[in-house]
Order: structure tokens, then sequence, then C-alpha cells
């Protein structure tokens, strides 16, 4: 649902409840086996290789996040959608609750202590995601399917990466209507298209990613604290057309009550979370003694 709504990030949503990085060893395991598998079979070598990658993919995560997410796509498109259009005020506070708690997230998984190194990289990268988010929508009523790939590419990067939001950078393209039609209207043309380039982005940019967690861990999650930060603009509730920032309006009250159902929302998985791996820690302890 999360990648639906402009500005949300489907990686923060995959790191509040704790599997993004099972999925994205997951899915550079998958891609790697795919290619594997497709270069051995031209070349007469049998599947060996290539099941051993799959051997290494989180099926029982991966499996079960793939059918809700496509079943997520086309309900949210179908109710997410027109309630963003009728009540973008609102919706937009909630949305803001989300985020603002979720940046605990990232934090906590860069460690207690903060170097100042990783304090400066978190504010360019927060800087660069304020001023992505501030750019003017685009445009396009009957795209090329080159520029439908090529889209996907670029957005489905932001669908692993914590803090950025494929559907914003859509949006930003001029493609975000006419991908929101697609679903909507089944165009299989169109979605397949989409689809090729998304898979085309995510074989290129997943294993990259996967490197920067295991080498830069501390790195990696310090920038994407500061794309979260710094994407919190676009869910600014008051905004006019061109995504200019507005003050606050009559309705405060009400914002102010959707932001902290929203906040309230992330804070009871965060704490659920907590004890659950408290909970987990103990019962490990008591088989150890």
């Amino acid at each position: 649902m999360a990648e639906i709504v402009p500005g949300i990030s489907g990686g923060t949503a995959a790191l509040i409840v704790g599997v993004y990085e099972t999925v994205i060893a997951s899915a550079d395991q998958l891609i790697r086996g795919v290619v594997r598998g497709a270069a051995d079979l031209v070349r007469g070598r049998g599947a060996a290789r290539a099941r051993e990658h799959f051997a290494r993919v989180s099926w029982g995560v991966l499996l079960p996040l793939g059918v809700g997410m496509v079943t997520a796509v086309v309900l949210g498109a179908a109710v997410l959608g027109p309630l963003v259009e009728s009540h973008p005020v609102q919706t937009r506070a909630v949305m803001l609750g989300l985020m603002a708690v979720s940046l605990i997230v990232p934090i906590r998984l860069v460690g207690p202590r903060w170097r100042a190194g990783e304090v400066l990289l978190a504010v360019v990268a927060a800087v660069g995601a304020f001023l992505l988010t501030g750019l003017p929508a685009g445009t396009v009523t009957d795209p090329p399917m080159i520029l439908v790939a090529a889209s996907a590419a670029i957005a489905v990067c932001a669908l692993v990466l914590p803090g950025t939001s494929g559907s914003f950078l859509l949006l930003v393209f001029g493609m975000y209507a006419p991908t929101l039609a697609a679903v909507n209207d089944r165009d299989i043309g169109y979605l397949a298209v989409f689809m090729l380039g998304a898979v085309c982005g995510l074989a290129l940019f997943v294993s990259g990613l996967r490197w920067l967690l295991a080498t830069y861990h501390r790195v990696t999650f310090a920038v994407a604290t500061g794309l979260m930060a710094g994407s919190l603009r676009a869910l600014w509730p008051w905004q006019d057309a061109d995504r200019g920032l507005q003050a606050p309006g009559d309705d405060l009250g009400v914002v102010t009550l959707m932001f902290l159902i929203g906040a309230a929302a992330v804070a009871a998985l965060l704490i659920a979370e907590s004890a659950l791996v408290r909970r987990k820690r103990a019962s490990g302890a008591a088989v150890l003694d």
C-alpha cells in the first residue's frame, strides 16, 4: 500500500516490520539464480548452480510478501488512490505521522552512538531528498513503452531503498497517473512492459545495495535516515498544486489528530516488535540455562 501513495517508501515499510535485510538478501539470490540458470541453460551446464542460489532464498518471507504486495497494489489503486485525491490534507497528515515515527528504525540500526561522518551523510541525504520532493509533477498523456520501462526501472530502485518513494518518482516523471490507470483498467501490455523494466532495474540495483548493507551497514542506514527525514517534505499536509508548502489552515485540529493516529500506529508496531525480540531472547537464554 505504501508504494501507491507518493512520498511513502516501501523500503521504510519493510524496515518497520523487520524484513528489510532478509528481503534484500533473498532478492539478490533470486536474481542471481535466474541469471545463472539462464546462462547455464544456454551453455548446456544444467541447473545445479542456479538451485544453489534458490536454496538461499527465504521463500517463507518472499512468497507471502509478494502475494501481499500484488493484492495491495490492485486493491489500493482502486481505494487508496481516490482517497488521496478526495482528502489530500488528512491523508498526508496520517502518512506524515507514520513516516516521522518510522525514523526510529534506521536511527536504531545505525547504533546508539553516531559518528560525525554519519551525521554529515544523513544531513546531505536529507537535503537532497527535500529538494527532490519539491520538484513539480510532470504530465505524460500517452507514454511510449520505452519510457514506461525506463521509469519502472528507476522507480523500483526506490522501492527497496528506505526513504525514497517509487510512486513519487513516477509522479515527477509524469508516469504516476498512466500507471495507476493501467492497473485499474487491467492494461496487460502496459503492465507487462512496466514489470519488465522493474525486473531489470531491480537486478542491476539490489546486488549493489546488498553489498553496501554488508560492507557499510552503519553508513547505509545513516543515509537512509537522511532520505526518510528529507522526504517528509512531500507529506506536509498543506500544499498547493505545485507542491509549495503552506501554513497550517483552519483544520489544524483534525490534521493533528490524523498525524497522531499515524504516529500511534507505527509506535504500536515498534513496541510489539521490541516485545517479541525480548521474548525470543528470553526463550533463548532459558534454553541455554
